[in-house]
């Protein structure tokens, strides 16, 4: 199998606990072609920069925290490689077994039948032992056998993922946003003809036991640049009866069924406190950035 030299992006920022469990991983694994790892630190303090020394990157850059922009760092690592592929693979994220990186490329040297090609593919993530039932869960709706994703209008993961250069030299990413830059470009990229492929048999656990205020805050990002990714979307979409009591209650029953089905039924209430926090941070975060990225985009055209 000829596959190409690659370049891997790890970004980092206070992952000392994990990092190393990940470097060690890729430099276990069997791949016939060139490995240059480049790493981008967004602030570390608590160690992770020389546990990255010890593994002697080909490339180290460190930023400050608040310097970190997604889409600016993801668009830094594809300029400090020349590769045609990109590996994107997060710094908490350990590959498992040593085909990761075989199983994620090797996909990219079939054709799906689009004219442009594969633009970017993506991997499967399995949760850490310690991970909380309902976020357990929410792995199992994304990358399980019988993933939930397959039925949704768009899904896609920078976790652990590899970029085609040519699709990002046309479609860079966006600059702008906080969070769900993966997301928009990716919605970006199937619209210009490009595909995006899910890779199930890479893999690498990855996953984070997050409070209720970090899931509320997590879900106000990602829904607040929904607002810019997703224009047909209203604020009447994301009234309270919808997004908080009725979609809230859905996702709650299926946590109950899935509790049950795991011999997890003691994590149901902490469920049901994530969920509204994740709910009510959805709401508000869509409403906000309706008013942030649509007032922007009507006082552009007024000054046109």
């Amino acid at each position: 199998m000829n596959l190409p030299a690659v370049s891997i992006v790890i970004r980092s920022k206070n992952d000392a606990t994990l990092i190393d469990q990940t470097l060690s991983s890729i430099q276990s694994q069997d791949y016939p072609s060139p490995i240059r790892k480049i790493h981008i630190d967004s602030g570390s303090t608590d160690g992770t920069c020389d546990i990255i020394e010890k593994y002697r990157p080909d490339q180290f850059l460190r930023i400050r925290a608040e310097d970190y922009v997604p889409g600016r760092v993801l668009n830094t690592g594809m300029k400090l490689s020349s590769e045609d592929w990109v590996v994107f693979l997060n710094s908490d994220a350990a590959p498992i077994g040593r085909d990761w990186l075989t199983n994620l490329l090797k996909t990219t040297l079939s054709s799906q039948g689009n004219t442009r090609g594969i633009g970017a593919v993506f991997g499967r993530q399995v949760p850490r032992p310690d991970c909380h039932a309902v976020y357990a869960h929410d792995y199992e709706r994304c990358f399980g056998p019988q993933r939930e994703s397959k039925k949704w209008g768009h899904f896609f993961s920078m976790v652990s993922s590899a970029v085609s250069r040519a699709a990002w030299l046309e479609q860079p990413f966006r600059e702008d946003l906080q969070y769900s830059e993966d997301e928009e470009w990716s919605r970006r990229l199937k619209k210009k003809g490009w595909d995006v492929v899910y890779v199930e048999d890479s893999v690498v656990m990855h996953s984070h036991n997050y409070t209720p205020s970090q899931a509320k805050r997590r879900c106000y990002g990602e829904s607040f640049a929904s607002a810019a990714i997703e224009e047909s979307l209203r604020p009447s979409d994301y009234n309270f009866l919808k997004t908080v009591i009725l979609g809230g209650t859905k996702e709650i029953v299926k946590d109950l069924i899935y509790c049950a089905k795991t011999r997890r039924l003691h994590e149901w209430p902490h469920a049901i406190a994530i969920r509204y926090a994740q709910r009510i941070g959805k709401r508000k975060g869509f409403l906000a950035g309706c008013q942030h990225y649509r007032r922007a985009g009507l006082q552009a055209a007024e000054k046109q």
